[in-house]
């Protein structure tokens, strides 16, 4: 576990056993008095080993990654710190320098503002699933004991299973592989979901888009395919490009002692991938391969060492933001991101900017209202007005970047006030944190 500076208590022995005068007793520090001491002075010492550690490197807030990525280009030794400017350590008072040493929910963000995003796992969820099936099963009209007759066994022994009221897909060989035939070469917008249940802590599940490079199926053959990666203990994510080349994201969100969700999203280039609520990639450049199959890897360790997976679900993705605009009137925008407490656009806002700005380039009578949202956590005047900048940065940067007439936006700040979700829990909070675009 990480931490701010804040330290753990370093614990004295004190012999005893005297009785003393009170008068003599009441000079004496006690144990408490004692304790405090050696609490300050293991704090003074850790203080100073990580400020000597930390001289000279760039100080960034840990959620503001342009700071970070500038560093990193510039050559810049990089220590990380909170929103007041205090430093990051570990328990042994080396500094962090890497938004991936931060444990998932160590560091918060300020109330009414995007989350932080330790260690690449953002817990904005914001999955939306395809809505043309291409394959669907969730494996009950298969006789246990059988291997799925809508699948292809690539590798390995594997066979249906009946637990907690369901069906799940059971590896038993130490190497599986098998391929969910599509009726068709995957489209530029596509989803993916199954749940995984990989408690013993095995090599987790891959999921190919192509006929992977080798047909062994162990794990080195990721170093030059594409895959999605779910439960790896070296991380979750994407991979691709060649081992030199790596285009990556990935994460230590395994599945513990629970069946989890697995969602992949991608459009074009972009792909995400989620393990419960959290985030685990948003990768922009993934420039994924596409196939009539999609192949997945399970590499375990039998007999102790099973994974599970269940209802399999592969779609095309839904309408355009233009069809959904022209449907509906308004759509919904999760993936434009800003720093905390601030109206400055992540870089990582970038693809999803670009297909509005270009939407808009091809559509020139399109004129739009662009709303910003933000939950309830806070001071209501502050997020009505972080709103309505939000808002305006989205404008002023279509305007900057695609040449959009400044006449056909508007914008308007609506903090707090339009929630879709309750805002009672973290997943609703997340929901009510958007843009909108509506057509005027």
């Amino acid at each position: 576990m990480r931490y701010r500076i804040g330290f753990s208590v370093m614990s004295l022995t004190l012999l005893g056993g005297l009785a003393l005068p009170a008068t003599v007793a009441a000079q004496i520090p006690s144990v408490k008095d004692l304790k405090k001491a050696a609490d300050e002075a293991a704090k003074r010492e850790i203080l100073n080993k990580t400020e000597e550690l930390a001289a000279g490197a760039v100080r960034c807030v840990f959620s503001n990654f342009e700071c970070i990525r500038k560093a990193k280009e510039d050559g810049e030794p990089v220590v990380l710190t909170d929103e007041e400017g205090t430093l990051l350590a570990d328990e042994e008072g080396n500094p962090i320098t890497d938004p991936s040493q931060l444990p998932p929910g160590s560091v918060p963000g300020p109330g009414g503002d995007q989350p932080a995003v330790p260690g690449g796992v953002a817990s904005t969820y914001d999955f939306e699933p395809g809505d043309r099936e291409l394959f669907v099963s969730d494996f009950s009209g298969e006789n246990p004991g059988d291997f799925p007759r809508g699948l292809e066994l690539v590798e390995g022994n594997m066979q249906v299973i009946e637990w907690q009221g369901r069906r799940f897909l059971q590896t038993n060989s130490k190497y599986n592989g098998f391929a969910v035939p599509l009726p068709e070469t995957l489209p530029e917008q596509f989803t993916i979901e199954f749940d995984l249940y990989d408690a013993a802590g095995t090599y987790g599940v891959g999921i190919a888009l192509s006929d992977p490079p080798n047909r062994g199926f162990t794990w080195s053959a990721y170093y030059d395919a594409h895959v999605f990666r779910a439960g790896h203990p070296h991380g979750s994510g994407v991979w691709t490009g060649s081992r030199n080349e790596q285009v990556a994201t990935t994460v230590d969100m395994r599945s513990a002692e629970e069946i989890v969700p697995v969602r992949i999203m991608v459009d074009g280039a972009h792909a995400k991938m989620f393990i419960g609520e959290n985030r685990v990639a948003n990768v922009p450049q993934a420039n994924l391969p596409r196939s009539d199959k999609v192949y997945f890897f399970i590499w375990s360790l039998p007999p102790d060492k099973l994974t599970y997976i269940a209802d399999i679900r592969i779609a095309a993705g839904g309408r355009d933001l233009y069809d959904a605009l022209e449907a509906d009137g308004r759509v919904t925008i999760r993936d434009i991101l800003f720093d905390t407490n601030s109206a400055t656009i992540q870089p990582e806002s970038a693809p999803i900017l670009e297909q509005i700005g270009t939407m808009m380039q091809q559509h020139p009578e399109l004129k739009l209202m662009v709303e910003g949202h933000t939950d309830d956590e806070g001071d209501f005047d502050w997020n009505m007005e972080l709103s309505a900048d939000r808002a305006a940065s989205v404008k002023a940067y279509l305007v900057e970047n695609f040449g959009i007439d400044t006449d056909r936006m508007r914008t308007m700040g609506l903090g707090p006030t339009q929630p879709v979700d309750s805002n009672e829990t973290a997943e609703g909070k997340q929901k009510n944190r958007r843009v909108e675009l509506v057509k005027f």
